[in-house]
């Protein structure tokens, strides 16, 4: 029977991202191995995983990876009888790479090359790393077959934008990765990757914790032995190749902190989360009592691009029972706004047979999951009072993701608020935390002020702002979308309540100064009171009051909502999300002390019929949503009555 052979062209994309990662993107070339060992690793996880419920998937012989080396012929290959993969998987996983974002990977390659820098979490980021490969090789083949299956698959390519499939032949289930190498090139990293010493040097430093052996044939000195194994007088020493295990195995979370080095952990979680960068940090626990467990789980020092991309796949944790690997991702072991916790879980009592929905209802898991947020919600505290720059670090790639945690009613919002940094108007550069501003809180003051916004620049030059700054109040300033949705019922932290500046009232200054405020505003409020009425009548589609203000002091206007309305960033959330929002009207708050007020009161009392005053009324009402970065419901509208008015005479 023909072979069915199929030639392909890579995305334009990926001819892009080969052509960056063969030449210009790392100087250490030496990852390549790790990538593929961590590969090979993964498959056994799988046909081990498989093999609990159906047997017939597991090999004959013992899992284990194989490298073998071919000096004459310069080839490298790394063998495993792992799960393997079919012929469309084959296509899928390899052939292209496009499920992984290739146009964001490229973006944000093109930004780290203006800023001079190497980017080698990239590659991790967006699941390429077998594309490495092509940074030490002319050639590569994949020769594969999946467990249970007949027919193998071979995939090869030369990195020249082309690859072709075709059906072939493996003895049994598993992958062979086969790498015909480039000519030794020192001064390039290219080292003599078929010399046996380079090989152990690179798995003792990459993968020597990895779980299962990794062999490869060694060439030993035998000396002849006595029948009783003492070694023979005058025996003659004979060359004998055979396979030698060349790392450890050890469970890296079940050896004592003392034995781990550094390195050990960081190349660990390299592996097992696929990033090339270095942990921030790593946190080490055990559980005991009804539940026994064992736990190593790392925070990243970078966030991946699809963090926030709730339908792409992301490594969690990977679920161990008795040493035996069960699942590669168990998302019920920590909640969504620690997603990016990644690390491994030891169970001992779990089921081995256990499903993914029986994890869901599992009593051990919950519990597992309560004590293992507990642990990382210590470990971040003491990383902000003792390493403070480092936690800066954490806050600024995952801090949005963490405040997610705020909207769950299931657990403790406590420990979270304890960890927020925002901006404030007491340090241009510096973050604060929640307790620092309420040790700063002026006598007498009961509310912790927000103000909501896009960024701190747009919300610093809000008119919100003013009475504040004036009296010397200090305003947290929130700019992560999470926040407008968590600031809408915020908790209490240390009982104080919370008082956005765009919602609701706001009384400022001591008992005295308040009541002397609030008396001087009901007479100015007397005093306009018609033209409040009639500014009510021409903005009644848009606004559902009309009044004056003592928060503004160099503004004409700003808009306010009442205390229970969802803010504008929520409305237009929701709109993007598809919801059909019902039109949410705001207060018009306005200065009384600005000349704007005075012109339309002295045009008001001269002829109450001035259409002069519906432009100024919604040129104002216009003016306020732009000072808060809004959009005008009619900017065409609004620029011709500015032109006019720039014409006008008097």
């Amino acid at each position: 029977m023909s072979k069915t052979v199929e030639r392909h062209e890579f995305q334009a994309e990926v001819k892009q991202i080969l052509d960056i990662v063969v030449h210009s993107l790392y100087s250490n070339k030496d990852v390549f191995l790790r990538e593929l060992i961590s590969n090979a690793s993964d498959a056994l996880d799988k046909v081990r995983f498989h093999g609990l419920t159906d047997s017939h998937l597991l090999p004959e012989e013992d899992l284990h990876i194989h490298i073998e080396r071919n000096p004459d012929n310069r080839t490298l290959s790394v063998s495993d009888n792992g799960i393997g993969m079919s012929r469309e998987e084959v296509a899928q996983n390899i052939g292209t790479i496009a499920k992984s974002g290739t146009t964001e990977f490229l973006k944000a390659l093109e930004e780290s090359r203006s800023r001079q820098e190497l980017t080698p979490e990239l590659i991790g980021q967006f699941g390429v790393g077998f594309y490495s490969t092509f940074m030490v090789a002319d050639r590569v083949g994949v020769l594969t077959r999946r467990a249970g299956e007949e027919t193998a698959t071979l995939w090869e390519s030369a990195g020249d934008g082309w690859y072709r499939i075709e059906e072939s032949e493996r003895d049994t289930a598993g992958t062979t990765v086969t790498l015909h190498l480039k000519l030794v090139d020192e001064e390039n990293g290219v080292k003599d990757y078929v010399d046996e010493w380079v090989i152990r040097d690179i798995v003792k430093r990459y993968s020597d914790f990895v779980s299962y052996p990794i062999l490869m044939k060694v060439e030993k000195q035998e000396v002849e032995r006595e029948a009783d194994g003492s070694p023979k007088k005058g025996g003659t020493p004979r060359k004998v190749v055979e396979d030698e295990t060349l790392n450890s195995m050890k469970a890296i979370w079940a050896r004592p902190k003392g034995q781990v080095t550094d390195t050990e952990y960081h190349e660990f979680y390299k592996h097992i989360s696929h990033d090339w960068n270095d942990p921030l940090t790593q946190i080490s626990v055990r559980m005991e009592g009804a539940v026994d467990a064992r736990a190593l789980l790392f925070i990243p020092s970078h966030a991946p691009l699809d963090l926030y991309h709730q339908e792409m796949s992301y490594r969690g944790l990977q679920l161990y029972v008795k040493r035996i690997f069960i699942m590669d991702e168990c998302r019920d072991l920590m909640p969504h706004h620690l997603r990016f916790i990644k690390g491994v879980v030891d169970a001992e009592d779990l089921s081995l047979n256990v499903s993914r929905e029986l994890l869901q209802q599992d009593r051990q898991i919950a519990a597992i999951r309560k004590f293992l947020v507990k642990r990382i919600m210590e470990a971040l505290s003491k990383l902000k009072d003792d390493q403070l720059e480092k936690y800066r670090i954490f806050w600024a790639q995952f801090g949005a993701v963490l405040k997610e945690g705020l909207l769950s009613l299931e657990e403790s919002r406590d420990p979270i608020l304890d960890l927020v940094l925002c901006a404030s108007s007491h340090s241009e550069t510096e973050p604060t935390t929640l307790a620092d501003y309420v040790s700063r809180m002026k006598e007498g003051q009961d509310k912790i002020y927000f103000l909501t916004g896009p960024s701190r620049e747009a919300v610093e030059q809000s008119p919100h702002m003013e009475g504040f700054l004036q009296k010397g109040y200090e305003v947290l300033f929130f700019t992560d979308r999470v926040d407008d949705v968590w600031l809408q019922n915020p908790p209490p932290f240390h009982d104080k309540h919370w008082q956005s500046l765009g919602r609701g009232e706001v009384e400022l200054g001591t008992d005295a100064e308040r009541r002397e405020a609030e008396e001087t505003l009901k007479e100015q409020t007397t005093t306009h009171k018609d033209l409040l009425a009639l500014l009510k009548e021409i903005l009644d589609d848009e606004v559902k009051e009309v009044r004056l203000t003592n928060r503004l002091t160099a503004s004409a206007a700003c808009l306010v909502g009442d205390a229970q309305d969802p803010s504008p960033q929520i409305v237009e959330l929701l709109r993007q999300l598809g919801q059909d929002v019902p039109k949410v009207k705001r207060i018009l708050e306005i200065n009384p002390s600005h000349p704007i007020l005075q012109k339309m009161q002295q045009r008001f009392d001269k002829d109450r019929s001035d259409p002069s005053i519906q432009t100024l009324a919604e040129l104002l009402y216009g003016q306020t949503i732009l000072a808060e970065g809004g959009q005008l419901p009619d900017p065409a509208r609004f620029s011709r009555m500015v032109a006019d008015l720039m014409v006008r005479d008097g």
